[in-house]
C-alpha cells in the first residue's frame, strides 16, 4: 500500500493530475463521491483499501484548470501497474462499485414512500367510494377505503332486517360501496354509511319502476289510518286500504308482517313520498286470466274451482280468475237451508258450467249436476215390499212426502197413514218426524215412489161387536095385550 501511495503521489507531482482529470473527469468524480459519502460494505473488509480520508484534496488554481473538481488522488486512473500494485488498483475499483448499490436502494425507497403518499385517496363528505371490509362485530364494521385512516361503519348505518346482525350482512374481505359522512369524527375516524348508498340505489330503482310499471316486493310493517305502511328495501311506502285487495278488507292489521306485491302509483322524490298498490297487480293478472277463461269456457264444461264465499242464496267459486255462482238449488239434489251444509270456504270442488254470459260477466255453475242423479236405479235401491226409513218433509191434504235420501221423496197417501180412517194427516204425522214405510211402487222414469205406513203396522185383533147404545125409548111403548078389557071392566062387558 505504501508503494502504491508513493507511486501515485509521484505521478501527481509530475503533472499528471491535470491530464488525467480532463480525460476521465466524469468517472473520477463518481468514484470520489461514493468513497466520501458511503461507508464500506462488510464484505469489503478483507479487501485491501486505500485510506481515502487521509489523502489531501488538492484544488487546482492554475490557469485552465478551473473546471477541475477536487479529486481524490487515489481514485485517479493510472497506468496499469504490474504485480501487487495491479491487484490493489482492482480492489479499489471493486469497492467503489459495491458502495453505489446502497445509494440506489435508498432512492428506490424514497420513490416508494412518495408513491404511497400519491396513492392515498382524497375523500369528501357525501362522496360514494368503494372499500373492503376488514372486520365485523355486533356494533358495526371497519372498512379499508385507501385513506390514511380506516373508515368506521356504525350499526345504525347498516340496513338490517329484524333479528339480523352485521355479521349476517358482511364478511371480512367483502367489497362494498359506502358514503362518506364525516372525514373526522373528533377521534380521527372516517364515518361511513352503507344504508344511504342502498337507499339511493332503491330510490333509483323505484323511479325507474314507476316509469315502467315494474312490480316490487315489500313487507307490511304497520297499519295506519286509511291503509298500511310497507317497506320496499327500507323505503317506506303508503298502501291505501282500497289498494290492498280486490275485495273489501275489514281488518288492516291482518296484513302486518305479510309480504306484499306492489306497484308504485304515485312518487314525490322531493318529499320522499311513495304510494303503492297491490290491487293494481292483482287486477291486471285477473284480467289476463279472465280473458283466457272467456276464450275457452263452454256450457256443459266441467271445471275445477275454489269456494271463496258462501251466502244464503248460494256459493261463489273461483274458476280461474272469474267467480261463478252456484245457486243453492244447484248445490244438492235434496233440500238444504244453507250452502254450508254441503260446502265450505276454500274447498276445492268440481262444477259444471250451466250458463255463461260474457256481456254481463256472469257464470252460473252447478255442483249437484256432477253427482249421480238420486233417481237413477231407484228400483234397485228401493225394491217393492221393502221397508225403508225416511223423514217427513212436507204434509198436504192428500198425504205426506217422506225424504228417503237427498233428492228422492216418496208419497204416503192419506189412506196409507194409519190402519184406520184419518181425516187429517197432521193429526197423525209431524214435519221432521222419522218414520218407517213399506215400498208399494218405485218408478224412476216418472220419479215416483209410493209408500205405506199402514202396511208396517201390526194387524189389530178382532174385537167383539159391542151392542150399540139403545136409542132413547119413547114415553109410551106399544105392547101386545095379554088380558082382555072385560077383565078390567067386567060390569061393562057382561
Amino acid at each position: 500500500m505504501n508503494d502504491f501511495t508513493e507511486s501515485t503521489n509521484e505521478r501527481t507531482d509530475e503533472g499528471l493530475v491535470h491530464d488525467q482529470s480532463v480525460d476521465t473527469g466524469d468517472e473520477v468524480t463518481e468514484v470520489g463521491v461514493q468513497d466520501s459519502t458511503e461507508p464500506q460494505a462488510e464484505e469489503a473488509k478483507d479487501i485491501p483499501t486505500v485510506d481515502v480520508d487521509s489523502q489531501p484534496v488538492q484544488e487546482t488554481k492554475e490557469e485552465g484548470t478551473e473546471d477541475v473538481l477536487a479529486i481524490d488522488e487515489d481514485a485517479l486512473p493510472v497506468e496499469e501497474p504490474a504485480g501487487e500494485e495491479a491487484e490493489d488498483v482492482a480492489a479499489v475499483d471493486e469497492h467503489a462499485q459495491t458502495s453505489i448499490e446502497p445509494e440506489e436502494d435508498k432512492a428506490e425507497e424514497i420513490t416508494t414512500m412518495e408513491g404511497f403518499e400519491e396513492a392515498m385517496v382524497s375523500i369528501r363528505p357525501g362522496e360514494i367510494i368503494h372499500g373492503t371490509v376488514l372486520s365485523v362485530n355486533e356494533t358495526g364494521a371497519v372498512i379499508n377505503i385507501g385513506y390514511k385512516s380506516d373508515g368506521i361503519l356504525p350499526l345504525n348505518e347498516i340496513n338490517l332486517l329484524e333479528n339480523q346482525t352485521p355479521e349476517d350482512v358482511f364478511k371480512s374481505g367483502d367489497e362494498i360501496e359506502v358514503e362518506v359522512l364525516q372525514i373526522n369524527d373528533g377521534e380521527g375516524n372516517v364515518v361511513l354509511s352503507h344504508k344511504s348508498v342502498e337507499r339511493r340505489k332503491v330510490w333509483t330503482a323505484i323511479e325507474q319502476g314507476f316509469e315502467t310499471g315494474e312490480e316490487f316486493q315489500g313487507t307490511c310493517v304497520e297499519a295506519v289510518k286509511g291503509g298500511v305502511i310497507a317497506s320496499i328495501d327500507g323505503i317506506r311506502a303508503f298502501v291505501p286500504a282500497s289498494h290492498l285487495s280486490t275485495r273489501y278488507v275489514e281488518d288492516l292489521s291482518s296484513f302486518v308482517g305479510q309480504p306484499l306485491r306492489l306497484k308504485v302509483i304515485e312518487l314525490e322524490k322531493g318529499r320522499r313520498r311513495v304510494v303503492a298498490s297491490q290491487r293494481a297487480i292483482i287486477e291486471a293478472e285477473e284480467k289476463e286470466r279472465r280473458q283466457k277463461l272467456w276464450d275457452s269456457i263452454e256450457e256443459g264444461q266441467k271445471i275445477k274451482g275454489t269456494v271463496k264465499r258462501l251466502t244464503n242464496f248460494g256459493a261463489f267459486v273461483d274458476i280461474g280468475g272469474v267467480d261463478g255462482l252456484i245457486h243453492i238449488s244447484d248445490i244438492s239434489w235434496g233440500h238444504i237451508d244453507h250452502p254450508r251444509e254441503i260446502l265450505k270456504e276454500e274447498e276445492q270442488v268440481e262444477v259444471i258450467v250451466l250458463s255463461a254470459d260474457r256481456e254481463k260477466d256472469r257464470i252460473s255453475l252447478g255442483y249437484k249436476q256432477t253427482l249421480p242423479h238420486p233417481w237413477d236405479n231407484v228400483e234397485e235401491k228401493y225394491p217393492v215390499d221393502s221397508v225403508v226409513s225416511g223423514k217427513v218433509v212436507r204434509i198436504t191434504n192428500f198425504g205426506a212426502f217422506v225424504e228417503l235420501e237427498p233428492g228422492v221423496d216418496g208419497l204416503v197417501h192419506i189412506s196409507q197413514v194409519a190402519n184406520r180412517r184419518v181425516n187429517k194427516v197432521e193429526d197423525e204425522l209431524d214435519i221432521g218426524e222419522e218414520i218407517e214405510a213399506k215400498v208399494l211402487n218405485a218408478d224412476s222414469k216418472n220419479r215416483r215412489i209410493s209408500l205405506s205406513i199402514r202396511e208396517t203396522l201390526p194387524l189389530e185383533e178382532e174385537k167383539p161387536v159391542q151392542p150399540k147404545e139403545p136409542k132413547k125409548q119413547e114415553q109410551f111403548k106399544k105392547e101386545d095385550m095379554t088380558v082382555s078389557l072385560g077383565e078390567f071392566f067386567p060390569e061393562d062387558f057382561n
